[in-house]
């Protein structure tokens, strides 16, 4: 099984555009320690040249042009695509915009949790993706299902659950608790390849590492997690937006209720920190808290890193 982190940075990418931050500054900059990075998304493939991508961000046509295997091959039709699926996390912005780029009539399948589809009905904009080619698959929680898409068996197998987080900020309704966020509505995945039975996790998003998803993760081989924020107030205390990391329905790097020592006592063999926002001073390789993450033994994800399972 073959994985590439087409997309490391959170929402609005690295450097946003918009945001004149010290790391955004920083990385047009082009200074020592600082790398561009695209909005959250990976590729899987069984190495048999079929895709499924896990998210679809924006930025999607570009870490398509930059990764040759997502291109149609030399002996091709004349529109052929090897992107077969694509799973969804949530409804956010940064996960779902991205199926507009893949809107020429090109069969593939979409899996997403029950309430991101009904989100995406209820859009009128999605229609361009012709339900009788990319037909909609909801993914129930906790149900191993085999990846299809456009005929194809894709040698994968799909099991997502709920993890703590938040609705769509797009989808918020303010008078609700948790601003009317229910279960699903922000989903880890576990992937795992049919021949091997190798399995690694991604969970973008997350609010929490609760039991139910430390005893899920512990001994993992690999896990893709949330690595939005460093420290809870770090957008207040820059002032880029008036919201915690606790608000947006993240959790923290650091801190004792911080990914850091959730993940200490679970054993996992790997862990890479995807969906990195801007704020983030982790962004800067020579910074203290890059040496802390490494220190703690995890690594800081950035586009175009690839492993094998």
């Amino acid at each position: 099984m073959r994985i590439r982190i087409l997309g490391s940075g959170a929402g609005g990418g690295f450097p946003q555009w918009n945001c004149n931050c010290a790391n955004c500054r920083a990385v047009r900059a082009g200074a020592p320690g600082f790398s561009p990075r695209t909005q959250s998304s990976l590729a899987v493939s069984a190495e048999d040249g079929n895709w499924v991508l896990l998210n679809a961000s924006p930025d999607l046509r570009e870490q398509i042009a930059a990764a040759p295997e997502l291109a149609p091959a030399e002996g091709d039709p004349v529109r052929a695509s090897p992107i077969k699926a694509v799973a969804l996390t949530n409804g956010d912005v940064d996960h779902v915009a991205g199926l507009l780029n893949l809107r020429e009539a090109q069969p593939f399948s979409v899996y997403a949790a029950g309430r991101v589809l009904q989100a995406l009905g209820a859009n009128p904009i999605f229609t361009i993706l012709q339900t009788q080619l990319v037909p909609r698959i909801e993914l129930r929680m906790d149900e191993t299902i085999p990846l299809k898409g456009a005929g194809v068996d894709l040698g994968l197998t799909i099991r997502a659950f709920p993890v703590p987080g938040k609705i769509a900020l797009y989808l918020e309704n303010k008078n609700a608790p948790n601003f009317g966020t229910s279960a699903g509505d922000t989903l880890g995945l576990e992937i795992s390849a049919t021949k091997t039975g190798k399995s690694f996790f991604y969970i973008p998003g997350c609010a929490k590492v609760d039991e139910p998803l430390a005893n899920r993760l512990r001994n993992a081989s690999l896990v893709f997690f949330d690595g939005t924020l460093f420290h809870e107030n770090e957008m207040i205390e820059q002032g880029l937006l008036g919201k915690t990391g606790s608000r947006m329905g993240h959790i923290n790097m650091s801190g004792e209720d911080g990914s850091i020592a959730a993940f200490a006592p679970l054993n996992v063999a790997r862990k890479i920190y995807v969906h990195i926002n801007n704020s983030n001073p982790v962004l800067n390789a020579h910074s203290k808290e890059h040496a802390a993450v490494r220190a703690a033994g995890w690594e800081v994800g950035a586009d175009g890193m690839e492993m094998t399972l």
